[in-house]
């Protein structure tokens, strides 16, 4: 199957589950977006979730368990439709810069820069778009719950998930060359990965270039090769790491925010020394 055609029933599976959160929502359901690769750009069939966005008139008890169950009977149909990663909120909560269901600030920033409507009716330009402060802040929250945990020190020290997963192995190595492009963005626009490794292998010496460089490989479809990938891994993971934390350190001081997360950053920052 061709890019084109991964990208077509990428597409599909889009919209059938759209349509399928129509129906779970009927007339509460104001919008349903495209957000992601799909949206903007450069999907990559190997690697790339498939982002749906879900605007609702308002929230109210039970709709985590609609939003739960519906994904789970589309997860149901097949390995494409398992791609699928659904955010929700009301378009109250949205206006107002928040969310009140699961729509994280970098999702929310890419609803509004890049949303493709499927159904319903376009509401984008009322989304606020959040500050780079809360962004940093949040990716910052989210680097210390997920990848700063010891199951995953362990996995960098001694990979070997990131051998075998292309998925796993490219949002690794990329999550934070993405946190450091999205921290020097003033405008306000949801970045793609492409543009982020560009940018990344543009600055004078990029710490771990050769895996980074592997991992956009990886991600536009290369195999994964354990041989090949071993030694990237070994040279260059931790050392990204590093790099990525003391530039988000500096960045998290100078944006005064709360002393537990620069203090888990500096934790995170000990272990992988």
């Amino acid at each position: 199957m061709t890019t084109t055609d991964s990208t077509a029933a990428a597409r599909a599976v889009a919209d059938e589950s759209a349509h399928a959160y129509q129906d779970a929502f009927a007339e509460r359901l104001v919008g349903a977006y495209l957000l992601g690769s799909l949206a903007y750009g450069g999907y990559a069939p190997a690697v790339s979730d498939i982002d749906l966005a879900v605007v609702l008139t308002d929230t109210r008890e039970g709709d985590h368990n609609i939003i739960a169950t519906t994904g789970e009977t589309l997860c149901a149909q097949g390995s494409l439709h398992r791609k699928l990663s659904v955010f929700w909120s009301s378009l109250p909560a949205l206006r107002d810069g928040h969310d009140d269901g699961r729509f994280p600030a970098l999702d929310r920033l890419e609803l509004a820069a890049h949303g493709v409507l499927l159904l319903g009716r376009d509401v984008t330009q009322q989304v606020a778009r959040p500050a780079t402060a809360e962004l940093l802040l949040e990716s910052a929250r989210f680097a210390v719950d997920v990848l700063a945990t010891d199951e995953v020190t362990a996995e960098f020290r001694r990979p070997c998930r990131l051998l075998t997963d292309p998925v796993w192995f490219t949002k690794a190595v990329l999550f934070p060359v993405r946190f450091l492009y999205t921290s020097t963005r003033a405008d306000g626009r949801a970045a793609s990965n492409a543009e982020a490794i560009a940018w990344y292998l543009a600055q004078p010496e990029p710490t771990a270039a050769s895996l980074v460089r592997l991992a956009a490989r990886v991600r536009a479809g290369h195999p994964l090769d354990p041989e090949q990938v071993a030694p990237e891994l070994a040279a260059g993971l931790i050392p990204l790491y590093q790099h990525y934390i003391d530039d988000q350190t500096r960045r998290l001081r100078r944006a005064t925010a709360p002393t537990s997360i620069v203090t888990a950053f500096a934790r995170w920052r000990h272990q992988l020394a």
